[in-house]
């Protein structure tokens, strides 16, 4: 089984899991790359139960109807991003990790909105939506 951890910038706001990994990938939605500031955000599902927040509690942001992100109230690092659709996972951002070395992705998401200007060459399936 596997035991992770993770923080933001500050270390603030920190986070624990135990168990799998249930997916990784990069997003390449407008939400997402206006949320961290970035071209593409790349992340990691783990189930909810198993995880927790150890430090500070982040600060929480409905930036769709049904989806919260969370975020450390000091630094303002994006910690989390919880949508309804999955309710039992927790999607974190793979830089947020302690340890992030052995992260593979396994898909791009929102491959239709992606930046033009970002030439991104690799193998992975590339979703439209999801």
């Amino acid at each position: 089984m596997t035991s992770k951890t993770g923080r933001c910038l500050c270390g603030a706001v920190r986070y624990a899991f135990a168990g799998e990994i249930i997916w990784t990938g990069h997003c390449h939605c407008e939400s997402c790359r206006r949320a961290t500031s970035s071209p593409v955000t790349s992340f990691f599902a783990v189930p909810r139960d198993g995880f927790s927040f150890t430090g500070d509690e982040p600060g929480a942001y409905r930036s769709s109807p049904n989806v919260m992100r969370r975020f450390c109230r000091t630094c303002g690092s994006p910690v989390a991003y919880e949508w309804d659709g999955k309710p039992g996972e927790v999607h974190l951002y793979t830089t947020s990790l302690d340890d992030h070395s052995d992260f593979v992705a396994g898909r791009h998401d929102f491959w239709n909105e992606r930046v033009a200007w970002l030439n991104v060459v690799d193998d992975l399936p590339k979703h439209e939506d999801e």
